[in-house]
Parts: structure tokens; C-alpha cells; sequence
């Protein structure tokens, strides 16, 4: 694993680079909310949009968005939305996700920062620490830097903080 600037942790690297040699070598980076990546693993409205994101920017993640797909998938299959054939391909591409991506480790800044995120804007606990580890990523300077998600509360939260959505 090696490391990448501003405390984020790159999966994958090595592995990664032989894939790139067909992509351009740099693609911005955007900060991703799992509500951006699920429909990549598993087929639903905003695939087509997701995919579009993916040809566009690197993934950059909060430490528990794996948590947070396994989560998604795994009551889209309770609720009979993928059938256990497609429950297993999702969960395979999701880690195949997880193994390209840069993560932002928790912190104790990232905890304050989203305790106060929480105060100022219609935020859930998990939605604040989002956009905490999306702040600590861009260095507290979200101007020019993208925001995925799918989510609309989080997205409008984004859009005040100063992201481009």
C-alpha cells in the first residue's frame, strides 16, 4: 500500500498502474459518497451517471464507504432488488473498487471538524463525517474540487461548503 498526500492511503497501486497504461495517466480526483459508487456495482437508475464520473475522476474515499457499499448491497439484496448471482458480482466489482481507490483515514480533526458540520448544516452523522474527510482531502479548500454523491441532502451540503457538485 502506498501512501498519497494529505492522509489518504492509495489501495492497489502497483496492481493499478498496468490497467492505467489505457487510460490518460492523470484524471482529476473527486471525493466519492458511497451513493455514487453503489450504482457502479449494482445496476440502478444513477449507474449511467456514476459511470460517467469514473471515466472522469479518481476515486478518493472516506475510510468506512467499503461499510457503507457492503450495506447498500447487501439490502438490495434483502429487498430482492439483485438476486444472489448479481449480490456476488456486485460485491466482486466492489472490491475491485476498493483496490483502485485513495482513502482518508479517520482522525481526531476529521471527528471535530463533522461535529460541526452538523451544527451548521442538514447533515447526518455519517453525511458530516463525509464531508469532513472531504475537507481534510482538499486541504479545507473545496473551491474547484468535486463532490460526488447521489445523495441530495449531502450534495446541497456540499454545495454550501464550496464544492463543485
Amino acid at each position: 500500500m502506498a501512501r498519497a498526500a494529505g492522509g489518504c492511503t492509495r489501495r492497489g497501486y502497483a496492481r493499478d498502474m498496468a490497467s492505467r497504461a489505457r487510460r490518460p495517466l492523470m484524471r482529476p480526483s473527486a471525493f466519492w459518497d458511497s451513493s455514487a459508487l453503489v450504482p457502479l456495482c449494482a445496476r440502478q437508475p444513477g449507474t449511467p451517471q456514476s459511470k460517467l464520473w469514473l471515466r472522469r475522476y479518481e476515486i478518493v474515499v472516506w475510510w468506512a464507504t467499503p461499510v457503507e457499499i457492503a450495506s447498500a448491497l447487501a439490502r438490495l439484496l434483502r429487498v430482492r432488488q439483485l438476486d444472489s448471482q448479481q449480490w456476488s458480482l456486485s460485491v466482486k466489482f466492489a472490491n475491485k473498487l476498493v483496490e483502485a481507490w485513495s482513502i482518508i483515514n479517520p482522525s481526531d480533526r476529521i471527528r471535530a471538524d463533522a461535529m460541526e458540520l452538523v451544527k451548521r448544516y442538514d447533515l447526518r452523522a455519517a453525511d458530516s463525517l463525509q464531508m469532513a474527510a472531504a475537507l481534510q482531502w482538499c486541504e479545507a479548500s473545496p473551491q474547484g474540487r468535486t463532490f460526488l454523491t447521489a445523495d441530495m441532502r449531502l450534495r446541497d451540503a456540499a454545495r454550501l461548503v464550496g464544492f463543485d457538485v
